[in-house]
C-alpha cells in the first residue's frame, strides 16, 4: 500500500494547480488507498477534500504545511498531520493562532504552542525550506541537532524525517544527513514528494501560474521556475524507482504506517448555540419575552374574537422552537435587533421566510403580523424538513459594525467571527491572465474574452460551455492551443479569499477549537471554511446585512424633523396611501429598496399596484421561474381584468381569489 504525503492544493491561492476534485480523481486512477492535503498556512480545503475522498473511497488524511517562527523572527516550513480528533482540534488552534496572534508577512506558528498543542498530532521534518534543512545546509549541525531533540521531545513516536527525492544537490545533501541522524537516534524516515499538480501534463500550467503569482511573463529571465522539479502525484510506482537503497525503501513503506495511525472521522454536529443567558433558562425567558409582545402587539391590537387564533399560534410556534431547539437562536437575535434599535440603530422590518413567525413579530425581530397578511411558520421552520433558521437582519450602513461589536463584547472575542468566500479564477480571467504570461496583446486578449457569452441570472459559463455555445470561441481555441488547453487547467482554482458580506458566526464554544479561522486584509477574524461547510460543524450563521436604504431613510427622517418639526415614525406610516401607488405605478421608484431595477419598474408600471398585497405579489413574481413561465404576465392581465380569473378546482378558490387564481 502507498499512501501519498504531500499536496498542495488550489486553496493554497494560486500556488498549485490540483483542483480538489481533480486531484482526488487522479488519485484514484493511480490507486492510492489514502492522500494527504498539507496547504500552505492554512487548512480552508480541508473539509472540501475531507468530502470529496470519502465520496470516492480514498482515505483522507488532513493537514498543513506551517510557517514555524524561527530564532531572528523568520518562519520555515514544518509538515503537520491530525491524527484523531483532539489532533485536528490542536491544529484548528495553532492554524487559528498563527493568523491571530503571530502573522508577519505569513501566519506564523511557534515552537512553544507546539508543545502545548502537540497532542494527536504527526509531525514530518519538513522541505528544503524547512528550519532544519536550513541548519544542515548552512553546516550548523549542533543547531540541527538540538532541533530534532526539540521534535522528537515533543511528538515522542508521531515525529517523521522526510526524505523528498528531488535531484537537486541540496535535497542530496539533506537527504544523507537525515540518513544518518535517523540510524544514529531510531527515528523513523519517511518519503514524501511535494505535489502541485495531478500529473506532468499540469507542468506548464503550473509554470504559468507562478507567473500569475508573481506578476511575471513565461519568457521573464528573473521568473520563479519549477522546471527541473517533478511536482506531479507520483505514482507508487514512480515513488518506488527513487528507492536505491533499504532506508529509502523503508521510508516508503512508512507512509502507509503514518495512514495507519490516521483515524480522523468528522460526525455531523449539532448547532452549537451561543448561550443567551447563565441566569435564568432560555425556555422561561423565550416565554416571558413572548408573553410581553403579546400584550403589547396583540391583546392591544386584535379583536376579542381573534385572540383565541394568535393564542394557539404562539403556543404551536414556541412549541417548535423548543423541539428543534432553537430558543437561544431566537433570543440572540431578538437581543443584538432590540440593542439596535434602542441605541438608535436603524432595523430593517425584516423579510424572507421569517416573516411567517408570530414569535419572532413579538420579539421585535420583524414588524409585520404574520396571521394578518395568512404567512406560514412552516415556511421558516418545518419539524419536517429540519434545518437552521435563516434570519436576514437589515442594518444601517454606516452603523452594522456597532452591532457585531456589541454581539462580540456580550459573548466573547473568540466565539464571533466573520465568515470566508473564495473567489476562482473565471473563465475571461483565465484567458486573459494566461494570455497575458504567453505574451499576447491586450487587444487580441480583449477579442477572445468578448467571445465568451456573458452570465446568465448570475450563472458563469466555463470555458468548455462557452465553447459549445459560441462556434467563433471554438475556432478561436484551434488558433490559440496552448493559450486555451492552459486556461482550461487553471479555471475554477481559488484565486483569493475574501470576507462575506452580511454572514457572521455566533458560536457556543471557541471557534477556533471547531473550525480554524484567519485573518482579513482589514484585520477582521474570519473562518478559513466558507459557510457551505459551517452547518456540518455546528457552527451558526446570523447575517447582519448592511443597507444603505435605511442609512437614507434615516437621514430623510433627520432632514424631516430639522426643517418642519416632525419626528416622522416609519412603521406607524399607513399602507394604504393611494398618492403612494399612484407614484409606484408611475415606475418612478429609483432608490426604493428592491423596486430600482428596469425590469421591476416595467412591471409596476404594467401591473399598477393599488394595495399592499399587489407588491407582496410583484416581488414573489420577479424572480426567474415566474417570468420565464408567464406567471407574471397572467397576475398583471387578471388583474387589470383583461384576462379572466380562473381556478385548477373550485376548492382552490379560497387560497387563490387574492392572487387572481396564480398560485405565488
Amino acid at each position: 500500500m502507498f499512501v501519498h504525503l504531500h499536496n498542495h492544493s488550489e486553496y493554497s491561492f494560486l500556488d498549485g494547480v490540483s483542483r480538489i476534485d481533480i486531484l482526488v480523481d487522479t488519485a484514484c486512477k493511480l490507486q492510492f488507498d489514502a492522500l494527504a492535503l498539507t496547504d500552505h498556512g492554512n487548512l480552508c480545503g480541508a473539509f472540501e477534500f475531507y468530502q470529496t475522498c470519502k465520496k470516492n473511497g480514498l482515505k483522507p488524511i488532513l493537514g498543513c504545511e506551517v510557517y514555524v517562527e524561527g530564532e531572528k523572527g523568520d518562519n520555515f516550513h514544518l509538515t503537520i498531520l491530525a491524527k484523531n480528533k483532539e489532533g485536528w482540534r490542536n491544529l484548528c488552534i495553532l492554524s487559528s493562532r498563527s493568523w491571530k496572534d503571530n502573522f508577519y508577512y505569513k501566519p506564523r506558528v511557534k515552537k512553544e504552542w507546539l508543545k502545548n498543542y502537540s497532542e494527536g498530532l504527526i509531525v514530518l521534518s519538513g522541505c528544503l525550506a524547512s528550519e532544519l534543512a536550513g541548519y544542515v545546509l548552512n553546516e550548523q549541525f549542533d543547531k540541527a541537532d538540538l532541533l530534532i531533540e526539540f521534535y522528537r521531545t515533543t511528538f515522542k513516536d508521531d515525529f517523521y524525517l522526510e526524505l523528498q527525492p528531488h535531484k537537486i544537490e541540496a535535497q542530496q545533501t539533506f537527504n544523507e544527513f537525515l540518513k544518518d541522524r535517523a540510524k544514529l537516534l531510531g527515528i523513523p524516515l519517511v518519503l514524501t514528494n511535494d505535489s502541485h499538480y495531478p500529473d506532468k501534463h499540469y507542468q506548464l500550467a503550473q509554470e504559468v501560474l507562478m507567473c500569475i503569482s508573481t506578476r511575471k511573463t513565461l519568457d521573464d529571465p528573473t521568473r520563479l521556475r519549477h522546471e527541473n522539479l517533478e511536482l506531479h502525484l507520483k505514482s507508487a510506482e514512480e515513488m518506488m524507482a527513487t528507492c536505491q537503497t533499504d532506508e529509502e525503501l523503508e521510508a516508503f513503506k512508512n507512509t502507509s504506517l503514518i495512514s495507519s495511525k490516521v483515524s480522523l472521522n468528522f460526525q455531523q454536529m449539532n448547532p452549537i448555540m451561543p448561550k443567551f443567558s447563565t441566569e435564568k433558562s432560555s425556555e422561561d425567558i423565550l416565554k416571558e419575552l413572548s408573553e410581553q409582545g403579546f400584550r403589547k402587539k396583540i391583546l392591544e391590537k386584535v379583536s376579542t374574537e381573534d385572540i383565541s387564533k394568535y393564542r394557539k399560534r404562539l403556543e404551536f410556534e414556541l412549541q417548535q422552537i423548543t423541539k428543534l431547539g432553537f430558543r437561544d437562536y431566537f433570543l440572540v437575535v431578538a437581543d443584538f435587533i432590540n440593542w439596535a434599535k434602542a441605541n438608535g440603530i436603524p432595523v430593517g422590518p425584516g423579510r424572507g421566510s421569517v416573516a411567517g413567525s408570530l414569535v419572532a413579530y413579538l420579539l421585535g425581530i420583524t414588524e409585520l403580523d404574520p396571521l394578518k397578511y395568512n404567512l406560514f411558520f412552516e415556511r421558516f421552520l418545518n419539524p419536517d424538513r429540519v434545518s437552521l433558521p435563516d434570519i436576514d437582519v437589515d442594518f444601517c450602513q454606516e452603523k452594522r459594525d456597532l452591532v457585531i461589536d456589541y454581539v462580540k463584547s456580550k459573548y466573547g472575542e473568540d466565539k464571533v467571527a466573520g465568515i470566508a468566500t473564495f473567489g476562482t479564477l473565471k473563465a475571461r480571467a483565465a484567458i486573459k491572465d494566461v494570455g497575458r504570461v504567453l505574451g499576447y496583446s491586450f487587444a487580441e486578449l480583449e477579442r477572445i474574452a468578448q467571445l465568451i457569452p456573458a452570465p446568465r441570472q448570475g450563472f458563469d459559463y466555463s470555458l468548455r460551455e462557452s465553447m459549445e455555445l459560441e462556434p467563433k470561441l471554438k475556432q478561436a481555441q484551434e488558433k490559440h492551443q496552448q493559450l486555451f488547453d492552459v486556461a482550461l487547467k487553471l479555471e475554477g482554482l481559488v484565486r483569493h479569499s475574501s470576507k462575506h458580506a452580511a454572514g457572521v458566526v455566533i458560536c457556543g464554544e471557541p471557534i477556533e477549537e471547531i473550525v480554524p479561522v484567519m485573518v482579513d486584509k482589514d484585520g477582521q477574524v474570519i473562518t478559513q471554511f466558507s459557510m457551505y461547510h459551517l452547518e456540518f460543524f455546528g457552527v451558526i450563521k446570523f447575517d447582519f446585512l448592511g443597507l444603505e436604504t435605511l442609512t437614507f431613510l434615516e437621514a430623510v427622517k433627520n432632514l424631516i424633523k430639522a426643517r418642519r418639526g416632525l419626528s416622522l415614525e416609519l412603521e406607524k406610516i399607513k399602507l394604504d396611501d393611494p398618492a403612494t401607488y399612484s407614484l409606484l405605478a408611475s415606475g418612478d421608484t429609483l432608490g426604493v429598496f428592491q423596486l430600482e431595477s428596469s425590469g421591476i419598474r416595467d412591471m409596476l408600471k404594467r401591473l399598477k399596484p393599488s394595495c399592499f398585497e399587489d407588491l407582496i405579489a410583484l416581488l414573489a413574481l420577479y424572480r426567474p421561474g415566474p417570468l420565464e413561465s408567464k406567471m407574471a404576465e397572467r397576475y398583471i392581465l387578471r388583474k387589470n381584468k383583461k384576462e379572466d380569473v380562473v381556478y385548477l378546482h373550485e376548492e382552490m378558490k379560497e387560497i387563490l381569489e387574492s392572487t387572481y387564481g396564480i398560485i405565488i
